[in-house]
C-alpha cells in the first residue's frame, strides 16, 4: 500500500507541510524533510519550484525565485532525495508545474520518483482530463498517486470525475485566490467546506490554502481529514531558519 493511503487510513487528523526545495539555500532540503518528520508532520509537499507558478502567493513565488538562483533543478533535487528513504518514513510529495517534469520525460520523471521513493505528485497545471487520457497508466505503473485540486468553484459534476479517479486524496482549495496565510475562513469557506463533506466522496480531502496556525489547522480539520500549511512555514524558514522547525509545528499542533 503507499504511503500516502497508509496515513489516510490512521485515525488522527494530518498535518501536512509544503516547502520549497533547495530554500532558503540550496543544501537545506533534507535537513527541513528529516526535522519536520522528528517534529511529527504526517506529510510532506516538496515544491519543485518553477520561474512562473500561477498557483502561489507571494511568499511561495519568491521562496521559488530564491531558490532557481540557488540552482535548484529536477536533477538536483532528485540527487539530494536518492538517500531519503534511508531516514524518513512519512509520505513525500512533489508538488510542481506540467512544464518541468514534461521537459524531464514523463515516464522518466515518474520512474525516478518511484527510485528514491516518492509517494504523490501535486500538478496544478495537469488538466485532469488530460492525464486520465494520457497520464494515468504511466502513474500507475509507478506506484505513484496524483493529486488534484478543487476549488469553490469546481462543479459537482467536476469534483465527482476527480473522485473517480482519484486514489488518494483530494486537495480542497479553500479559496479561489493564490496561496498565502489568512486569519480564519468565514461563512462561505465553511459552507462549501460543509457542501464537500455531504457529498460523500470517496478519496478523503484534505484543505490548503489560508491555514497559517492552530486556529486555521483546528478549524479545517473539523471538516477534512487534514490540512496543509505552505506559506507560513515559508515564512519561517524565511525569518527562522531550518532549525527552529520544532517551534513553527509545536505552534500548530498544540
Amino acid at each position: 500500500m503507499n504511503r500516502i493511503n497508509k496515513k489516510l487510513n490512521e485515525d488522527k487528523k494530518l498535518l501536512s507541510i509544503y516547502f520549497t526545495a533547495g530554500y532558503p539555500n540550496i543544501d537545506d532540503t533534507v535537513t527541513i524533510i528529516e526535522n519536520l518528520e522528528k517534529n511529527g508532520v504526517d506529510m510532506i509537499e516538496i515544491g519543485l519550484p518553477f520561474s512562473d507558478p500561477l498557483a502561489d502567493g507571494p511568499t511561495i513565488q519568491a521562496s521559488s525565485t530564491a531558490a532557481l538562483k540557488n540552482g535548484m533543478t529536477t536533477e538536483v533535487l532528485f540527487e539530494q532525495l536518492k538517500d531519503i528513504r534511508k531516514t524518513v518514513n512519512i509520505p513525500l510529495i512533489i508538488m510542481g508545474y506540467f512544464n518541468p517534469m514534461f521537459q524531464y520525460g514523463v515516464e522518466a520523471f515518474c520512474k525516478k520518483c518511484q527510485e528514491i521513493g516518492i509517494d504523490g505528485l501535486i500538478i496544478p497545471d495537469l488538466p485532469v482530463d488530460v492525464y486520465h487520457e494520457e497520464y494515468q497508466a504511466i502513474f500507475e505503473k509507478y506506484g505513484l498517486i496524483n493529486v488534484f485540486l478543487i476549488t469553490p468553484q469546481t462543479s459537482d459534476e467536476r469534483i465527482h470525475y476527480i473522485d473517480s479517479i482519484s486514489n488518494g486524496f483530494i486537495y480542497m482549495v479553500s479559496s479561489a485566490s493564490t496561496t498565502g496565510a489568512q486569519s480564519g475562513f468565514g461563512t462561505v469557506q465553511t459552507e462549501y467546506f460543509e457542501r464537500i463533506g455531504k457529498m460523500n466522496l470517496n478519496n478523503p480531502q484534505v484543505i490548503g490554502f489560508g491555514i497559517s496556525n492552530n486556529e486555521t489547522f483546528t478549524q479545517a480539520t473539523q471538516y477534512a481529514k487534514g490540512a496543509i500549511i505552505g506559506s507560513a512555514f515559508v515564512k519561517h524558514v524565511t525569518n527562522n531558519g531550518v532549525n527552529s522547525i520544532d517551534t513553527f509545528v509545536n505552534s500548530i499542533l498544540n
